[in-house]
């Protein structure tokens, strides 16, 4: 009943995306350097994680199937 009650007067809104992608390699202990498999170049996965690049449909699936983040959360606005 009292976890019915929260969920209704306190929802919790899913994370954006680049709090997922951390949240998952602080889980995995994976560093920042080792989503280059999963996103590309140095360069491109800095420019992703600091918000001036967005992600695209290839690095959504991958970090979706790689790192088992809910496709859901990645293709949020962010």
């Amino acid at each position: 009943m009292t976890e019915r009650y929260e969920d209704e007067h306190y929802p919790i809104p899913p994370p954006d995306p680049l709090e997922a992608i951390m949240f998952r390699l602080e889980q995995m202990n994976l560093t920042r350097a080792e989503l280059v498999k999963y996103i590309g170049y140095k360069s491109r996965v800095s420019e992703v994680l600091s918000g001036k690049r967005k992600l695209t449909l290839p690095m959504i699936r991958t970090l979706h199937e790689k790192l088992k983040i809910p496709a859901e959360i990645l293709i949020r606005e962010y």
